[in-house]
C-alpha cells in the first residue's frame, strides 16, 4: 500500500510560495522547458483498413485494448479500434497508438491468430504494406488474411500464405483529399480501388487527363471528330462540337474510356458493336448544360440508343470479384422502359443468369411490384431483376431522386454484400439506400465483364430488339475492388464541386 499522496499543486502554485527572485527564476525555467518540450497529439494518419473482399473494417474485437485481443472484420464505425497507422519502424499501431498488431504468441506459422500487444519492438510486430494492398508480416512472410475468405461480421483475421485474393487486400478508408484539379478516378485510386473504365461527355475524370471524351459524327458527310477537354483535367470543348456540327446534325458514336484500359463505349448498331436494325446512336445536341462554368453536352439516351463494350479482358471485374460504380444522371429524363443501366453486363448480350450483371439502374421501373411512389429510383440490375435492396420486396429506405442532376452509386463485394447510394449531384451528401446482403440466389456473383450504358444486358444484338429506356448520362466510372464509404463521400464532394448547372 502506498502512503497518501500530497495534494497536487501546479508548478505556478508551488512557485508562488517561493521568494520573489526565486519564483521569477523558476517561472523562467518552466517557460523554457515548455517551449522546448515535445508535444504529443493523436496520430493524424491513422485510418481504417477496409477488406477488399467484404468492405468491412479491420477491427480489434470488442473495442478493448487488452493484450492478446484478436483482430476481426466488422462493419466500419469510425471507432479507435478500427483506426490503424503504419509507423516508420514498420509497426501497425491501433487503439490511439497504444497497441501494436502482432501474431499470437509470436507465432510465424500459417493460421496464427492476429492480435494486439504492447509495442515492444519484437520481430512479429513488424509489417510491410505492399503496393497490391496486401500486408505482410516481415518475420513470417505471411499475409493478413480474413480467415476462410469470410466476409461476415466477426470473421477472424489470421496469418496465411499470400495468394493475391481479395480477402488479403486492404484499402484505406480515408483517401487523401483531392488536390486541385483531381477527379473522381484520382480519389478512387488513392483509396486502392482504381478505375477500370471512366466515361464522360462533360469533363475529365482524372486531374491529368487530356485526351478525347467522345466522338461525334455529322449527318452531312459522315465525317467524325473527337471532342476533347479545354485543358488537362478540365471540361469538354463544346465549342469544337458546335463548330463541327454547324449547319447539320450530329450523333455521338463512342464515349472514350479515360482509364487507359481501352474500354471505349461504342453505340450498339455500329461497325464496332453490331446491333439490331432498331438500334442507333444518340443525338449529340439533345441537351446542353454548364459545368465548371463551361458549356457541355450530355449523352441523352432515348429508346433505341445504347452503348456497349466487352471489357472482360481489359480490366473489368468478372465472376465474384468486388466492384464499384457511379454515374451522374438526371431525374428529369426517365421512363419505365427496360433498362437505363450503367455497369457490368453480359458479354453474350443475353440474360444468362442471376448475378451475370452488376449495373446501376435509374428509372421508374418497378420490377417486382409493391413500390412506394413513382420514382425515379437508384436500383441494382443484377440480371433477372431490378433490386431496390436485398430482396424482391420493396426496400422502405428507397427514395425518389427527381432533381436535375443525380449521383447514383452501386458497390458489390461479389459474395455477400452490396450497397446502393444516391444524392443530388449539385449539393449535399449521399443517402445510403441499402447496405447489406445480396438477394437470394446471387451469391456468388457471376459477372461476365462487359460494360453497358443505356440498356439492359440482354439487348440490342443483331436480330434482337432495341433499348426501351430513356435516361441521361453525364459521367461515370467502374472500379476494381469495393470502394470505402470515405471514397464514396469524396467522389460526391468532387461531383458537387464540378458545378453542374
Amino acid at each position: 500500500m502506498q502512503p497518501p499522496s500530497a495534494p497536487h499543486r501546479s508548478p505556478a502554485a508551488r512557485a508562488s510560495r517561493l521568494p520573489a527572485a526565486a519564483a521569477v527564476s523558476v517561472m523562467a525555467l518552466l517557460a523554457m522547458l515548455l517551449a522546448t518540450a515535445p508535444t504529443w497529439s493523436a496520430p493524424t494518419s491513422a485510418a481504417a483498413l477496409v477488406s477488399s473482399a467484404s468492405g468491412r473494417c479491420l477491427d480489434v474485437k470488442g473495442n478493448v485494448d487488452t493484450p492478446g485481443t484478436g483482430l476481426e472484420v466488422w462493419d466500419c464505425n469510425d471507432q479507435a479500434n478500427q483506426a490503424f497507422e503504419f509507423t516508420a519502424a514498420g509497426e501497425l499501431r491501433t487503439m490511439n497508438g497504444t497497441r501494436c498488431v502482432d501474431a499470437y504468441d509470436t507465432r510465424t506459422a500459417p493460421g496464427a491468430p492476429v492480435v494486439i500487444r504492447g509495442c515492444d519492438g519484437r520481430a512479429t510486430q513488424v509489417w510491410r504494406q505492399n503496393s497490391d494492398g496486401s500486408v505482410t508480416g516481415v518475420a513470417s512472410g505471411f499475409c493478413l488474411d480474413v480467415s476462410g475468405a469470410g466476409t461476415a461480421d466477426g470473421t477472424a483475421v489470421i496469418l496465411w500464405t499470400c495468394n493475391g485474393q481479395s480477402n488479403q487486400k486492404w484499402t484505406t478508408s480515408a483517401p487523401p483529399p483531392p488536390t486541385g484539379g483531381a477527379g473522381p478516378c484520382d480519389i478512387y485510386a488513392a483509396g486502392g480501388t482504381p478505375c477500370v473504365a471512366a466515361h464522360s461527355t462533360v469533363r475529365a475524370l482524372y486531374g491529368s487527363y487530356n485526351g478525347s471524351l467522345y466522338q461525334v459524327r455529322r449527318t452531312s458527310d459522315n465525317a467524325t471528330r473527337d471532342i476533347g477537354v479545354l485543358a488537362a483535367g478540365g471540361f469538354a470543348d463544346a465549342a469544337a462540337q458546335d463548330a463541327f456540327c454547324a449547319g447539320t446534325s450530329c450523333v455521338i458514336t463512342v464515349v472514350r474510356d479515360q482509364s487507359g484500359h481501352g474500354n471505349d463505349l461504342w453505340y450498339q448498331g455500329s461497325a464496332q458493336v453490331p446491333g439490331s436494325s432498331q438500334s442507333s446512336p444518340a443525338k449529340a445536341t439533345s441537351e446542353s448544360l454548364t459545368a465548371g462554368g463551361s458549356k457541355a453536352y450530355s449523352l441523352y439516351i432515348n429508346p433505341g440508343n445504347s452503348y456497349w463494350r466487352d471489357g472482360h479482358l481489359t480490366g473489368v471485374p468478372t465472376g465474384a470479384a468486388p466492384e464499384g460504380a457511379y454515374m451522374v444522371t438526371s431525374g428529369t429524363h426517365v421512363n419505365n422502359g427496360c433498362c437505363f443501366d450503367y455497369g457490368n453486363s453480359e458479354t453474350t448480350r443475353k440474360a444468362d443468369a442471376a448475378g451475370a450483371m452488376d449495373a446501376i439502374n435509374f428509372g421508374t421501373q418497378c420490377w417486382f411490384g409493391g413500390c412506394s411512389g413513382s420514382g425515379p429510383w437508384v436500383q441494382a440490375d443484377l440480371e433477372w431483376g431490378l433490386y431496390p435492396g436485398g430482396s424482391q420486396s420493396w426496400n422502405p429506405n428507397q427514395r425518389a431522386f427527381s432533381s436535375k442532376f443525380v449521383t447514383a452509386m452501386l458497390k458489390n463485394n461479389g459474395t455477400s454484400r452490396f450497397a446502393l447510394k444516391g444524392g443530388n449531384a449539385q449539393s449535399g451528401a449521399l443517402t445510403t439506400l441499402w447496405d447489406g446482403g445480396l438477394p437470394g440466389g446471387y451469391s456468388p456473383m457471376k459477372k461476365q465483364g462487359a460494360i453497358v450504358l443505356g440498356s439492359g444486358g440482354d439487348c440490342c444484338k443483331p436480330g434482337g430488339g432495341a433499348n426501351l429506356s430513356a435516361g441521361t448520362f453525364y459521367e461515370g466510372a467502374m472500379v476494381a475492388g469495393y470502394p470505402s464509404d470515405a471514397a464514396d463521400n469524396a467522389v460526391q464532394a468532387n461531383i458537387t464541386a464540378a458545378g453542374y448547372r
